[in-house]
């Protein structure tokens, strides 16, 4: 089976009223801390409006974290291609990609608030086409055309970027929900995708078909998508047990449901929880849940059940929020890491194997056992020491598995 990648997705969506510098150097140490336990990638969205998603300029952002990570790709989950000229927008990422040596990746999506368009007197119906037009210009830059161009919304006369990625090739990522317009998208260009809507019950449900549009779109175009490029957003907080899980969880949980999903973006289909112990069970524990808030074997269970449902993708992307406190999120992720992946990935395989062979086949050991005890018979004051030594917490210490039973072989000794 295919190694699953495992990243994080930060909106971010902090409450109203954190100190915003705090915030920043908050999720900085995030990155820090996953890439030091290992994860993948680490992706950042742009938002302009709504209070709880600070962070205009993922690249910006992104530029920081590379200074303080080593290995983690570094994505903008998503640039908002509308509202920038193209040409901007391939210059800095080129910049990120170099001052992070190699490590960005360009995810792009037609803007999620519209809040945000409104600020730019931007007509929703056009974004997407835009994104569009901006995507094709943009991979026309990054193999070094000189590009000629004019659009209702932006003119472009023989520009070509002076310095090209440092990758031969950056990957491209496009944002999808339940529409088919982000898969299909996807597939005319032949990139991948990072599906958004897999955060709620209808999302996951619609996997299968969504990857369908991907597909028939590629062929539609010429063009080939890899589930090796799909990525798959989920949320969870995980503890040592669901009751912990779920008491670090509730308080936070209800506070961004209700003041941010319902209060701020009001989605029509979302209603506010009563109290946290609703907002977990509804969110976690009911039949339509899509997060997973308990132990790391309950994370298991829901991505190996992702995987079946959806027929297979290339990375994990845990939403980021602030159910928890900061020392149980960063708690949780540390757990994800040391427990989830290798379970999943199958890098403790080799070792379970190990042990239960040197559990269940001691005969081949005794051998190495006789050959000890020969080497201590030639030695008459090995033999006189060993008569006389108290108690026997050898095998306590060492780690070998050839230690002979003591106390029966002091037996033996009593007897000649």
């Amino acid at each position: 089976m295919p190694r699953l990648n495992f990243g994080a997705f930060l909106a971010p969506h902090h409450p109203v009223g954190e100190h915003p510098m705090l915030q920043f150097r908050r999720d900085l140490d995030l990155v820090e801390q996953l890439d030091r336990l290992g994860y993948d990638e680490f992706w950042c969205g742009e938002h302009h409006s709504s209070g709880w998603e600070m962070i205009g300029s993922p690249e910006m952002f992104l530029a920081a974290a590379g200074e303080r990570s080593k290995r983690i790709k570094l994505a903008t989950g998503v640039i908002s291609l509308p509202y920038h000229h193209p040409f901007n927008v391939a210059q800095r990422m080129v910049q990120l990609d170099w001052m992070t040596g190699g490590r960005a990746i360009f995810g792009s999506g037609p803007g999620a608030l519209a809040s945000d368009a409104h600020t730019r007197g931007i007509d929703p119906m056009v974004q997407r086409d835009r994104q569009d037009e901006a995507i094709g210009i943009i991979r026309r830059l990054f193999n070094g055309e000189r590009v000629t161009a004019k659009s209702d919304w932006f003119t472009m006369q023989d520009a070509a970027l002076q310095l090209l990625p440092l990758q031969e090739e950056m990957p491209f990522a496009v944002a999808s929900q339940i529409s088919p317009s982000g898969m299909t998208l996807a597939g005319k260009h032949g990139i991948g995708i990072i599906s958004i809507g897999s955060m709620s019950s209808e999302g996951l449900n619609a996997l299968p078909t969504q990857w369908g549009f991907a597909e028939a779109a590629a062929a539609k175009h010429g063009k080939t998508v890899d589930r090796k490029d799909w990525r798959v957003l989920l949320s969870w907080h995980i503890a040592e047990t669901r009751e912990k899980a779920r008491a670090e969880a509730r308080e936070g949980l209800l506070r961004h449901h209700n003041q941010y999903i319902v209060g701020t973006l009001q989605r029509p289909d979302a209603k506010p929880f009563s109290d946290p112990d609703e907002a977990v069970d509804k969110t976690a524990f009911s039949n339509g849940s899509s997060a997973t808030i308990g132990t790391p074997d309950d994370l298991v269970a829901r991505i190996k059940s992702v995987l079946e449902v959806s027929g297979g993708f290339g990375t994990l992307v845990g939403f980021v929020h602030d159910w928890a406190n900061p020392e149980n999120t960063t708690r949780s992720w540390d757990m994800v890491a040391r427990y989830v992946v290798p379970e999943i990935n199958g890098y403790l395989a080799g070792l379970h194997q190990s042990q239960h062979f040197v559990a269940t086949n001691r005969g081949v050991f005794d051998r190495a056992k006789d050959a000890i005890m020969a080497k201590i018979n030639e030695n008459e004051a090995a033999v006189a020491a060993l008569s006389v030594t108290k108690g026997s917490r050898l095998g306590d210490v060492a780690s070998a598995s050839n230690v002979p039973d003591l106390d029966k072989v002091r037996a033996q000794v009593g007897q000649r």
